[in-house]
């Protein structure tokens, strides 16, 4: 079938170089136009579920909603893991679910359980969901500052980014949510004097009764009237403070009283649950998430248009700041970083093989390949919904070498047949020629290709991060490879029939160079064919001294990211007020900003509203963008962490947005070690992190060591006496709802301005809810006979304590203490730390259990080993299929130990690391290793069978030295191709790229030089029988 499309292609010639033109074309056009990102899509399904409520403490959170809410969950179809957090007034759920399930089916699942408990919460309690957001969401930070005027206040510049910025990013396709923090939601404020309340003889109860609808509009209905329908509208609703001010709410002493007399209305920001700030000045931040599908290059782009256009449109005070954080900024980088490494790769292939063809018309031909393989790969990349990112292109840069080697090969011996014809001095048929040199070696050339695109098939089973990042890459690489053949079939022989007949280098002799390395290895093998012991022995030492050399490297889950910029959670304790997190996250930023290579920084502290982190206002996230210029990464990171290591009492932890957030995807916990000790009793939790925490500060290389804050802060405790509250005839539920509007306050209507909706809340004025004497004064209702009854006679108020955040997660509370690897190899860090959890002791019913990277990695390993050895046996079916003896097969696979040799060579001289990238590039390897051991015994058998040899020296030295440049020609331009990969470590987009370039270079290197002599002396002495069954096998019968 292969050699008709060969005869078909050279009898429709112009046809054929037609859609040669039309698919480079198309192509083109295609690749112009797919989406372009970082990643592929690594988002695992989550469904998050966000209860705000109403001031509960974090006990009576976790015990009124989280848990049912949790329970409900846990049983759900395809839900993998139920993580919450119950804090102050807010439970957070985080709801994942198996990779591959469908979001939306997902969120249908998880509303159908929050109906189905909905009864079972407390009243006025409503879950929502959070929309869809990528794990890369976080894609821009936008800035509203005041400007030198101090013209518009923080609550201003926080309002214009609620009710006109924030819409309109929300009109852009692809962003799924804006989230504001900062500068305070505007709010009209009735704060409440308790005592002159008493004085006017009013009780709570009264007042809360007579400003339920100090804000509304109402209907009438319809009246007809002269022929008409008139719609009767009763306006009742305040349009300003003075209106609420000068509302009656009820009499004393004959004569009525207004708001005013017993509270103060005034326009503030609601309470505050976080803040932030740029560059150490107060600013409100938003921060703009894209949905998981769309392209960040495309939505960033117009998100810089609209922000254009705001910009003219802001009032005078406001200054947008947009130089802030931007991923499009470390995408454009990483992108243009692999398109270079592909440029540059071909470049140097096309100057390889010049140098070895000495003709630009061979080059060209060669050359051809590879556009024509990336436009094929592009156009099958659109048809399959595939995007360009770092994965994609990277399979293109580790394939760029190999897609000129089919046709290395083809036009290689078309040449050489070529020139043979001509030295003979016969009337010959090019085409002829052509179509018997190009048949010659394709049984071989499509073996090689189906046992490099077999090794990457079983990659297609990897699940989790690794597989959502290897498997566009396998794609890649693999629709490349096969591009690449059916070019070798089609177009090349179609343009040696065009190019080569009437070359001028047909009658030259072969060059200098060619000649000395032919000369080189005939002598060599001279001397070695009859040495085998020597040569496998020595081969055998090589082994072993590499495989030594495993047990001294360590393992990683990934390599690093180079993303430019840091992501800092800063952490002081728990109990503190917003206020004064605010001034030690301003102290931070400073100290950050003196460093050099620091060129902005933008904080968000606490959490805010509807957000789906729920970190207490002793929290603060720091986003550090670095200058493209300066010191080195690591050496910046030291500096960051000794200078945040001089503010008492805090706790750092440094890392990068895109690596955090895989940290959190993978553990939970936005660190690289995870250890969870889970348990019923929180004291217990909190004693026995103690004790860990402490036995883990001394282990070298362990970073950013932090025991997660669950601990207990200060609490107002206002307790109930049912009895004396009944002798009065109060109900104990008319008590409740009376303080929570005093003390948490209520909303009780609203004021439109322009559009814009803004609360009325009411609640006591700050005096009376941090006194605690006034506290117990405050009049609760007034009764009949003129008595007031006060707290006090019906409850004692007194200071507390209790936790400030419950953690779960499988319905189970648990601790963490988290850490990062610096300097050190995750998997030795992992071993010194599982080394300290024994000598913890825990009481029966706690356990711990160890999350992060390292887990992965182990999985991830086992599974990829696993992969590999049914790749291993496909090879050895598909080789036995094609060469029929076992001997032969064994002779191919002496190709994979050998270059063993070279890639764990390559890796202890520059990085000392396994990681899965690593393990990948191992199999992907062994696809390219064994084409040449194909090529070569495939090459040996044609001389025996077609050229009517004998087996013997001089056969197994012609067929050698036949071959000898055609795999020095497919391994240097593949060696050579990754030359700017491997030259370029660190930089962004090439992190996971570099390790895979390193153990394809290093393999390819002690394959092709150590195959080159090993092959033939192994063939010569052990292959003799199996190459006469082989003979007599396949006589009558075309290779």
């Amino acid at each position: 079938m292969l050699n008709n499309i060969i005869k078909f292609s050279l009898n429709n010639r112009l046809l054929v170089t037609a859609l040669a033109a039309f698919i480079l074309i198309y192509g083109a056009i295609i690749a112009i136009n797919l989406p372009v990102d970082v990643f592929p899509n690594l988002n695992k399904p989550k469904v998050t579920i966000i209860t705000e409520s109403h001031g509960f403490a974090p006990e009576e959170v976790e015990t009124l909603v989280t848990i049912p809410l949790e329970t409900a969950m846990i049983g759900t179809t395809g839900v993998t893991r139920v993580r919450s957090s119950s804090g102050m007034g807010v439970s957070i759920i985080h709801v994942e679910f198996a990779w591959g399930t469908d979001p939306y089916r997902n969120r249908q699942l998880v509303n159908e359980k929050i109906q189905s408990v909905k009864n079972r919460l407390p009243e006025d309690i409503s879950p929502a969901l959070t929309p869809i957001t990528s794990i890369m969401g976080e894609i821009q930070f936008l800035g509203l500052q005041q400007d030198n005027s101090k013209k518009l206040d923080l609550l201003e510049l926080r309002t214009l980014a609620d009710w006109v910025i924030r819409p309109q990013l929300l009109s852009i396709a692809g962003v799924s949510n804006v989230i504001v923090i900062g500068g305070g939601k505007k709010q009209y404020q009735i704060k409440i004097n308790p005592e002159k309340l008493r004085l006017k003889n009013i009780s709570l109860s009264q007042l809360v009764d007579n400003v339920k609808h100090l804000s509304e509009n109402t209907t009438g209905g319809f009246v007809d009237r002269e022929h008409k329908e008139f719609l009767i509208r009763v306006i009742g609703r305040a349009t300003n403070k003075e209106d609420l001010e000068n509302s009656n709410i009820g009499l004393h002493l004959g004569n009525p009283v207004l708001l005013k007399d017993v509270a103060e209305v005034k326009v503030a920001a609601t309470p505050k649950r976080g803040d932030g700030s740029i560059n150490a000045e107060d600013s409100v931040i938003m921060t703009i998430q894209k949905q998981p599908e769309a392209s960040t290059l495309e939505v960033s782009n117009k998100i810089d248009q609209l922000v254009t256009k705001i910009e003219s449109q802001l009032p005078q005070g406001a200054v947008l700041k947009k130089d802030l954080f931007k991923q499009s900024h470390f995408i454009e980088s990483s992108i243009n970083n692999v398109k270079e490494a592909l440029r540059d790769g071909s470049i140097i292939v096309a100057i390889i093989l010049f140098l070895f063809l000495l003709n630009f018309r061979s080059t060209f031909i060669t050359l051809t390949a590879i556009p024509l393989s990336f436009a094929i790969t592009v156009i099958v990349f659109k048809y399959f919904g595939l995007s360009v990112n770092t994965m994609t292109l990277g399979g293109l840069a580790i394939a760029i070498g190999e897609l000129v080697d089919d046709a290395i090969v083809d036009v290689e011996n078309v040449f050489r047949r070529l020139k043979q014809a001509k030295a003979k001095g016969e009337n010959y048929n090019p085409l002829k020629i052509i179509y018997f040199a190009s048949s010659e070696i394709r049984n071989s050339i499509v073996i090689s290709t189906i046992i490099v695109i077999l090794v990457f098939i079983p990659l297609f089973y990897l699940s989790g991060i690794e597989g959502k990042l290897f498997i566009p890459l396998g794609i890649a690489y693999i629709i490349s490879i096969g591009a690449s053949l059916l070019v070798s079939l089609t177009i090349t022989p179609v343009l040696c029939s065009y190019l080569l007949p009437k070359a001028k280098v047909i009658t030259h002799k072969e060059g200098r160079l060619i000649q000395s390395l032919k000369r080189f290895e005939r002598n060599l093998l001279l001397r070695i064919l009859d040495k085998p012991k020597v040569i496998i022995g020595a081969s055998s030492l090589l082994l072993i001294g590499s495989l030594s050399l495993i047990p001294q490297m360590g393992r990683n889950f990934l390599p690093s990211f180079n993303e430019g910029t840091a992501t800092i959670g800063l952490a002081t304790w728990p109990g503190i007020s917003l206020e004064e997190s605010n001034n030690i996250g301003r102290k931070a930023e400073k100290l950050m900003l003196s460093i050099p290579e620091v060129k902005s920084t933008v904080r968000r502290t606490g959490r805010a509203e509807m957000d789906e982190h729920a970190e207490g206002v002793h929290w603060s996230e720091i986003d550090v963008d670095f200058h493209e210029k300066g010191r080195d990464r690591e050496i910046v990171l030291k500096e960051l962490r000794e200078k945040l290591a001089s503010i008492p009492n805090t706790y750092a932890n440094i890392g990068q947005p895109i690596s955090h957030r895989l940290d959190h995807l993978l553990s939970g916990v936005r660190a690289q070690i995870a250890i969870k000790i889970i348990g019923p009793d929180l004291s217990k939790l909190r004693r026995y992190g103690r004790q860990l925490e402490k036995k883990l500060k001394d282990i070298e290389g362990l970073v950013d060591l932090q025991l997660e804050q669950q601990v207990l802060t200060p609490q107002i405790k206002i307790h109930l006496y049912r009895e004396d509250a009944a002798k009065y005839g109060i109900n104990i539920s008319d008590i409740v709802l009376l303080l929570e509007v005093a003390l948490n306050g209520k909303s009780v209507g609203n004021i439109i301005d322009n559009q814009k909706i803004f609360d009325i809340s009411m609640r006591f004025n700050e005096l009376s809810r941090k006194d605690l004497n006034l506290l117990r004064e405050t009049a609760i209702r007034v009764l009949p006979t003129g008595q007031v009854i006060r707290l006090k006679d019906v409850a004692s108020v007194y200071e507390s304590e209790g936790p400030n955040i419950i953690n779960r997660e499988n319905a189970q509370r648990r601790i963490i203490v988290q850490a990062n690897s610096s300097g050190v190899p995750l998997d030795k860090l992992v071993k010194q730390v599982e080394e300290q959890i024994r000598t913890l002791n825990l009481d029966k019913e706690y356990f711990i259990k160890l999350g992060g990277q390292f887990e992965s990695e182990k999985k991830a390993s086992k599974l990829i080993l696993i992969l590999g050895f049914i790749s291993l046996v496909g090879i050895i079916i598909v080789l036995y299929w094609h060469f029929g003896s076992l001997m032969m097969c064994a002779q191919v696979l002496t190709a994979l130990p050998l270059a063993l040799i070279g890639s764990i060579f390559a890796i202890f001289i520059t990085e000392k690391i396994l990681s899965v990238a690593t393990l990948i590039a191992f199999i992907t390897l062994c696809g390219i290793a064994s084409r040449n051991g194909v090529m070569m015994i495939s090459h040996y058998l044609h001389l025996i069978k077609h050229e009517n040899m004998s087996f013997n020296k001089e056969t197994i030295i012609k067929g050698s030295q036949e071959r000898l440049i055609p795999v020095l020609m497919t391994a240097l331009t593949a060696i050579f191709a990754l030359m700017p990969i491997l030259f370029s470590k660190g930089e962004p987009g090439k992190e996971i790229l570099y390790p895979v370039a390193v153990v394809i270079t290093g393999g390819l290197l002690s394959s092709t030089l150590l195959d080159i002599f090993v092959t033939p002396v192994i063939f010569y002495n052990y292959a003799k029988n199996a190459c006469e069954k082989h003979i007599a096998k396949k006589s009558g019968k075309n290779l």
